[in-house]
């Protein structure tokens, strides 16, 4: 799926996406029409929040609204083992969702990652350079890693941006997911930088806290502009 035939460990996982320059995820989806809007906007990749936050969603809930989704679209979904729930209950979740990825946000071992029955993505809040060292440890466990911003006492979701050109390294090596701070307005610039794989947005796609259909269009127009031209 990588350009160049580059990805992690888990060899393969993820090919079923549709080959783009750039793989763009919108997280943080609750509604069903939020959901069909970045279909339509032409988003590779939807994401559901399981994990506590404002933007937390039942498996009820999404499975009703993945039901409605093109399969074309790829659903993930974002948890935190062992601070909100278990790896059989996650693997459960998964299951009844029929979920395609699960994206683990907290600090969760490795072995916990590769024992999920789909491709898990690792995310990591970057503070520096440093915080990328963990990668290796992970490489062979997940099928990419969501670098994302850091704030204390969030697992994700913070809004905030990183140092993208920290990330350019990785993303030769590694499928990347740029997140954190992310909106039409600096998505292009974030890709300039840090060449990465896929990006990655939730808040910078909202207006009072919704989604905004319009915004979810322009976000995924920016950065297939930008590409990896």
């Amino acid at each position: 799926m990588r350009r160049g035939g580059k990805g992690s460990g888990r060899r393969g996982d993820g090919d079923e996406l549709v080959s783009r320059e750039i793989i763009v995820k919108i997280c943080g989806i609750r509604t069903l029409e939020h959901a069909l809007a970045a279909a339509e906007a032409g988003a590779d990749l939807v994401g559901f929040v399981f994990a506590p936050s404002r933007r937390r969603i039942s498996p009820e809930d999404a499975l009703a609204i993945c039901r409605e989704l093109p399969r074309r679209v790829g659903r993930v979904g974002l948890f935190v083992v062992g601070e909100n729930e278990s790896p059989s209950t996650v693997a459960e979740i998964v299951g009844r969702c029929a979920l395609d990825f699960a994206q683990l946000c907290g600090d969760e071992p490795r072995e916990v990652c590769s024992a999920l029955p789909v491709p898990a993505f690792k995310s990591i809040r970057v503070v520096g350079l440093a915080s990328l060292a963990v990668l290796p440890e992970y490489r062979s466990h997940v099928t990419g890693f969501v670098l994302d911003g850091f704030a204390p006492g969030h697992y994700g979701g913070s809004g905030q941006t990183f140092d993208w050109s920290l990330a350019r390294a990785a993303a030769a090596v590694d499928r990347i997911l740029i997140a954190g701070g992310l909106t039409p307005e600096n998505v292009g610039e974030a890709i300039v930088q840090a060449r990465p794989w896929g990006v990655d947005v939730s808040s910078g796609v909202e207006t009072d806290g919704q989604k905004d259909a319009a915004k979810i269009a322009a976000f995924v127009a920016a950065a297939r502009r930008t590409g990896h031209a």
